[in-house]
């Protein structure tokens, strides 16, 4: 280790063309989104490897800790523990987040009231050395992963006196803080109400409801812009189909509205297979195109308006041989398939067997499947645009999020999956280890708001019924239930 530690000193420090280079080079740890650098990932690393930890942070976020709340659950599994110093600085934190600092039981949290205090460093303990991350990144997600960053990564050891002094620093505030308890945070709550009512508001002016001037003012966004010109840029080479691969939220439906603008068909067929879209999809595509409201029918349960210029319809109601046979082959000349990876059932096929339309759009989030059933091929393999998740989330076009991958119960040494018994599924265990989970993860806002997918009809009824009891407000949703009231 120590050989080693020389080697990498001696290249940062002394000379960056020292031939021995050893694994603990001092580092500049900036977010480089488009190379997919982020501080956190050295974060995460060296917290995962580590003996114990000690954190001294001015600003703390619930997406900042989101960022770690797995993690730190593997480490609690593992015995190790970490303390986090911070402070009520500016009133910056949240009383929330205070709250969820106290779900981490392997983490002792204290407050300190030091005068501007606004540190941010990161001290991880291993076997013989120590390794620091020190710089302007508070435990915040942008800090962590966007925003533009400077911070050391270095490695000291034991014995090290850069070490002893970050280590002597953090105790001598540590022994004047107080522990973060609930009654603090109750009081601390009140003080930062009183701040937050105390700041103005401004009021926005100049709001316009006129819905031309609307239409007016709707612009592609960058991704679409560039999506409409490779669209028209596939039907200029004569091909009369492309598949639209965009990721949920992106904005499918405008692009599809715009690119129909462009076109200009005589009449359009929209289809998607869930009644509750068709509204929605309808009143985007008015926005875009204008025109009278008589233009835009809806073909779906006692709406039959199959003389509209722009129908909108779902794939149960037109393919049904007496509605299908009513129009014309060549009736549509653009015809869209919203959610087209669903377009290998025989429903779809007999539609798109029948109609003879100038242009054939699809638009999927997912157009990989597991049902062999090849979206590509139906498309002749021509993709007119294609932006995923990743990108997406890159080029800022979707709201940052959260997933945890959570492991489910063991019951009686048997994994619980879609062939598990009724009676395993619903079981004190399992119902305790949900509510533990979403409890310890935590929620966005002021209260747990969320959609539980069940294997089947009798779980989603009997689990609905054993989070009631426990105090949750829930309500299980089948296929049997209304239109209405789902």
């Amino acid at each position: 280790f120590i050989q080693s530690l020389e080697a990498s000193l001696h290249k940062g420090f002394i000379n960056e063309k020292h031939t021995k280079s050893g694994t603990y080079t001092p580092k500049l740890l900036i977010n480089d989104v488009k190379n997919n650098e982020h501080v956190l990932t050295s974060l995460l690393e060296e917290l995962d490897k580590c003996q114990s930890f000690i954190f001294s942070v001015a600003f703390i976020t619930e997406g900042g800790l989101a960022t770690l709340k797995s993690h730190l659950l593997d480490l609690k599994r593992k015995g190790v523990k970490g303390r986090i110093l911070t402070s009520t600085f500016l009133n910056f934190n949240q009383p929330k987040v205070f709250r969820e600092l106290l779900k981490i039981k392997n983490v002792e949290v204290k407050l300190t009231n030091l005068h501007g205090f606004h540190s941010k460093g990161y001290v991880f303990k291993h076997n013989t050395y120590y390794s620091l991350i020190v710089g302007s990144s508070n435990l915040t997600a942008h800090a962590l992963k966007l925003n533009y960053e400077w911070n050391i990564k270095l490695t000291s050891h034991e014995d090290g006196e850069i070490v002893q002094n970050f280590q002597h620093q953090f105790e001598e505030v540590w022994r004047s803080s107080q522990p973060l308890r609930e009654e603090w945070i109750a009081d601390y709550e009140k003080v930062y109400l009183q701040a937050v009512d105390s700041k103005v508001v401004p009021q926005v002016t100049g709001v316009s409801n006129n819905p031309i001037e609307e239409n007016q003012r709707i612009m592609p966004n960058k991704m679409q812009q560039v999506a409409l010109q490779e669209i028209e840029a596939i039907r200029k080479s004569g091909k009369e189909k492309g598949l639209i691969i965009s990721a949920t939220g992106t904005g499918k439906t405008y692009l599809s509205a715009f690119d129909v603008k462009s076109f200009n068909p005589k009449r359009m067929l929209f289809i998607v297979h869930r009644e509750q879209i068709l509204n929605k999809a309808k009143s985007d595509f008015k926005k875009i195109l204008g025109g009278q409201d008589e233009d835009f029918g809806i073909l779906a349960g006692s709406n039959k308006q199959i003389d509209a210029k722009y129908l909108f319809a779902t794939i149960q109601s037109i393919s049904k041989g007496e509605t299908l046979y009513q129009f014309d082959p060549e009736a549509f000349d653009y015809i869209l398939i919203d959610e087209v990876h669903k377009a290998g059932a025989k429903s779809y096929h007999k539609v798109i067997d029948y109609f003879k339309p100038k242009f054939f759009m699809g638009m999927t989030a997912t157009p990989e499947r597991t049902d062999d059933f090849n979206i590509y091929e139906l498309f002749d393999y021509n993709i007119a645009y294609e932006i995923r998740l990743q990108e997406a989330l890159e080029e800022d076009m979707l709201c940052p999020f959260h997933y945890f991958g959570v492991t489910d119960l063991e019951y009686n040494g048997e994994s619980i999956d879609d062939t598990t018994l009724l009676s395993k599924l619903v079981t004190e265990e399992r119902v305790n280890h949900m509510i533990e989970k979403i409890q310890y993860y935590g929620f966005s806002g002021d209260k747990a708001k969320g959609l539980i997918f069940c294997s089947r009809k009798d779980e989603a009824e009997e689990l609905s019924c054993a989070l009631n009891k426990r105090g949750f407000r829930t309500v299980a949703l089948t296929g049997d239930d209304s239109q209405k009231d789902r």
